[in-house]
């Protein structure tokens, strides 16, 4: 009786799927779970920002690069988050070489 209940509260908070078997009797199965978060959108627009990040060092180049998150650090507080965002770190000199490579 437990299982009975507790199936029937997953698919009462989180919906059914309704399929039809072999001997055509219709069944309603709980939802699978998926998390409410976009996680794969999240990572996306962590790569697509290193991706931005090491574009801009391979345009600008690495002293004209630093010269200006330099400037943004020196600025106001919103400023000087992006310029935290934006310093170079290892795997954005990594993208940029591989761009540079690609450009050149």
């Amino acid at each position: 009786m437990k299982r009975i209940v507790r199936r029937h509260d997953r698919m009462a908070s989180g919906g059914a799927v309704k399929t039809v078997s072999a001997d055509g009797l219709i069944v309603a199965r709980p939802r699978m779970y998926k998390p409410r978060f976009p996680l794969k959108g999240l990572v996306v627009l962590v790569v697509l920002g290193f991706l931005f990040k090491g574009f801009l060092f391979a345009y600008l180049g690495e002293t004209e690069y630093l010269n200006r998150v330099a400037e943004l650090s020196n600025g106001s507080m919103m400023e000087q988050v992006g310029a935290w965002v934006m310093h170079a770190d290892p795997a954005t000199v990594v993208i940029a070489g591989s761009i540079e490579s690609l450009l050149l």
